[in-house]
């Protein structure tokens, strides 16, 4: 049977690179969670890129102290799921506040193990929340706001502790929002291992950072002095609340405030630290990459200034030739080539005489194709010069072979 959203979510999927394998695990994720209702919307990251990619938005039950809450949550999907982990959110409505923990963080982002170690051959969505459940179910990600007049929500609700807060009842905390109608249980088979308080400034054991612990003391609400446990202990024992109960509840809420803008600041230094470290160490590679660059031109400058001075030696040279053979007289062509024996001296001549009459023979040719002498002309010219060629590379073969010579 086809889901109700199957057609909507095979569209949104269209871009995604497996939308297939995608498909199956938002319908079947559908189909557990009514509550969740697929949308596309644009996601915009840290460095200001935008893209439309799939998400998951509304509410799962979570189980608290034997009540079923919904929490809205908002999971999105990366175009190369289930390649990559989802990124989650914590969308707290207008009257809830985000509880900051290990696992969300105070722009509502969720941390889990299960996120980290994502395995996309078998990590899928539907377990990704059954985690969610778990682990909401020991630390809620919200708490609704204090009311504006003060007043206590009526018995009849369950109700969420403050930070640090006892529970119970009678307290006047603010409740979990959204109690659940649905007889939904979550399964109690997973065991979920919570990993250990870890300080921000170093990775955990799980390989990536959490988000500050919250602190152990309750927030002081805006509209009546903190709590404390001290001066609740002596006023439970003296039934009255001295002022050295109120001081030491406002000295005990200042502290707490100053530990979490201290730790904030030291974290948000740390991680400015961190990236200029990083920059050091970017701009001591490219300093060294121009320190090579730099000796390269230099050692080829010294290559170009030797090769420059070469050149200038030779052009001097060429010029000083060139003046010793303007002052020198005309050279004959015939005595140019002069030759150191008389048997060298028949050979250049004959070699000469047989070039010449190669030339002539050419000619003749010439001439008979243009019309300027007769076929018996040129026959009769032809055969006297090739008997005269004929002769004379004869003797260049005798020469040669007397003078010991190739060929």
């Amino acid at each position: 049977m086809l889901h109700p959203e199957e057609g909507k979510v095979k569209q949104y999927l269209s871009k995604y690179q497996n939308p297939e394998i995608t498909r199956r695990d938002v319908i079947n994720t559908l189909q557990h969670y009514n509550s969740l209702s697929p949308k596309l919307e644009p996601f915009v990251f840290n460095d200001g890129t935008k893209v439309d990619l799939f998400n998951l938005q509304g509410t799962i039950p979570v189980s608290y102290k034997g009540h079923i809450y919904n929490i809205p949550i908002c999971i999105w999907l990366m175009d190369t799921h289930p390649n990559n982990a989802p990124m989650c959110y914590v969308k707290p409505t207008p009257d809830m506040h985000i509880k900051v923990s290990i696992f969300v963080d105070h722009n509502g982002k969720i941390y889990l193990p299960y996120l980290h170690d994502w395995v996309p051959n078998s990590s899928d969505l539907l377990g990704l929340i059954q985690v969610m459940i778990v682990t909401f179910g020991e630390q809620p990600p919200v708490y609704a706001k204090q009311r504006a007049d003060n007043t206590p929500y009526p018995t009849a609700h369950s109700y969420m502790p403050m930070p640090g807060a006892s529970s119970g009842p009678s307290s006047t905390q603010p409740y979990l929002p959204y109690p659940a109608t649905s007889s939904y249980q979550p399964s109690t088979s997973t065991q979920y291992p919570y990993p250990p308080y870890h300080s921000p400034m170093y990775p955990n054991s799980w390989g990536y950072p959490y988000p500050p612990p919250v602190p152990t003391q309750g927030y002081p609400p805006q509209t009546s002095p903190p709590s404390n446990s001290a001066a609740t202990s002596a006023s439970s024992a003296t039934g009255t609340i001295t002022e050295e109960h109120i001081r030491a509840s406002l000295l005990s809420a200042v502290e707490d405030k100053l530990r979490r803008r201290l730790r904030e600041q030291f974290s948000q230094t740390q991680a400015e630290l961190e990236t200029l470290g990083r920059t050091q160490q970017e701009l001591v590679q490219g300093k060294n990459k121009l320190d090579d660059i730099l000796a390269r031109l230099e050692k080829e400058q010294v290559e170009l200034d030797k090769n420059i001075t070469i050149l200038k030696d030779k052009e001097q040279e060429l010029e000083k030739a060139i003046e010793r053979l303007s002052e020198q007289q005309p050279l004959d062509v015939d005595e140019a080539v002069t030759t150191t024996a008389p048997l060298y001296k028949q050979l250049l001549n004959a070699f000469a005489e047989e070039a010449a009459t190669e030339d002539a023979i050419y000619y003749m040719g010439e001439a008979l194709r243009r019309g300027v002498i007769d076929l018996d002309v040129f026959l009769k010219q032809v055969r006297s010069l090739s008997r005269k060629q004929f002769m004379l590379r004869a003797l260049m073969h005798k020469c040669r072979q007397k003078a010991g010579l190739a060929g």
